[in-house]
C-alpha cells in the first residue's frame, strides 16, 4: 500500500511513521484516532511504541484529541464498541 504523507494522518515514531487505522472527527469537534491490534501483537515493541506516541499526543492536546489502542476484548472485558464508548465519554 502506498501512503502519501502529505494527505495522510500520521505520527512520528523512532524509526518511521505510524499511520493509524481510523481518524474521526466527533460531533463536538474532537479528533478520535483508533489503532486496532490483534491480541498477539499487544506486547510487540512496535505496538507499545505506537500506543505511547498516541497517548502522549492525546495528553498534549488539551482535551481536543483522543487516542484508543483497540482490541477485540480489553483487560476489563469490554468489546470494541464498549471501548469506543468509554473513550468518547471520558
Amino acid at each position: 500500500m502506498s501512503r502519501n504523507s502529505e494527505f495522510s494522518f500520521w505520527f512520528p515514531t523512532s524509526s518511521d511513521r505510524f499511520y493509524p487505522d481510523f481518524v474521526l472527527q466527533l460531533n463536538d469537534g474532537r479528533l478520535l484516532v483508533v489503532e486496532y491490534k490483534g491480541e498477539h501483537l499487544l506486547h510487540d515493541p512496535d505496538t507499545l511504541e505506537k500506543d505511547n506516541v498516541g497517548k502522549l499526543w492525546e495528553s498534549l492536546s488539551e482535551g481536543k484529541a483522543l487516542f484508543l489502542m483497540a482490541v477485540k476484548q480489553d483487560a476489563q472485558g469490554r468489546n470494541i464498541h464498549q471501548q469506543l464508548e468509554n473513550k468518547i465519554k471520558n
